[in-house]
């Protein structure tokens, strides 16, 4: 990978050589990135990229939810094999042509962060969420694809005395959720989803702790409901054998509580 050549090539091949591994990049369906760092939704693709290969991701008849999921064939790698759980920081996408100003790092914060508290909650009395790899230690890798701005957030008195609300609102009503549980030590992928379920509109975030205004309340709602669709994949993935609670046990002794 470092290795440099003898010959500095000449500047119209560097263009051309760039623009064919631009042109790569996104025919493989990977997210464009501004210059902020901003992810964006590839144009006309059905996913963000996110997880790279979504080609095992299949229907589940075991969940409520629209969501497409992947387990590891492999019982040796299967969920029930993990006792604990790391959960990454979650990512966000923004709609293709989503304008940038309207989405500053502060709202894309306020919505990372809920989620991910909607994600412990959800998942830490099934998994014990953790900070070290380990060797059985899963990594929930996350993303919540889709993000847009809505209108101006009007100031209320009453929901925001202790929030200051946004400029503009964060739309999430057609938001998915991608997710991809990975062995914490390997990387090899052990299970994945991609939750479609659709809110109807009047999602919105319109502050960074989420007022009590009606349609913020939506978000909340929207939020908690993915981290429970992400439990209940879990859960139809996740029955443990005598002999798995008791090695878990040993490991993690709040895994038995």
């Amino acid at each position: 990978m470092d290795r440099k050549d003898h010959m500095t090539p000449r500047p119209h091949v560097s263009v051309a050589v760039a623009t064919l591994l631009l042109m790569s990049a996104v025919g493989c369906g990977e997210a464009p990135e501004s210059e902020s760092g901003l992810n964006r939704i590839p144009p006309g693709q059905e996913f963000s990229g996110f997880l790279g290969d979504y080609s095992e991701l299949t229907p589940n008849p075991n969940l409520d939810s629209e969501a497409l999921t992947y387990t590891n064939p492999d019982e040796m790698k299967g969920l029930q094999r993990y006792v604990a759980m790391i959960i990454d920081p979650v990512e966000i996408y923004v709609v293709s042509d989503a304008d940038e100003s309207l989405i500053p790092v502060r709202s894309r914060e306020a919505v990372a962060n809920y989620f991910h508290h909607a994600l412990v909650g959800a998942i830490s009395d099934v998994y014990p969420v953790v900070d070290t790899p380990g060797p059985l230690v899963l990594r929930l890798r996350s993303a919540v694809v889709g993000v847009d701005a809505g209108g101006t957030v009007v100031r209320i008195e009453e929901p925001f005395e202790t929030d200051t609300p946004f400029s503009v609102a964060i739309v999430v009503d057609e938001v998915v959720v991608e997710m991809e549980l990975v062995d914490s030590e390997t990387g090899e992928r052990i299970a994945a989803a991609v939750d479609r379920t659709n809110l109807g509109e009047g999602a919105e975030v319109g502050s960074s702790n989420f007022s009590r205004d009606e349609r913020f309340s939506e978000a909340k709602l929207a939020f908690d409901g993915w981290a429970a669709d992400i439990r209940d994949f879990l859960d139809s993935e996740h029955e443990l054998s005598d002999e798995d609670v008791e090695r878990a046990s040993g490991v993690y002794p709040a895994y038995s509580r």
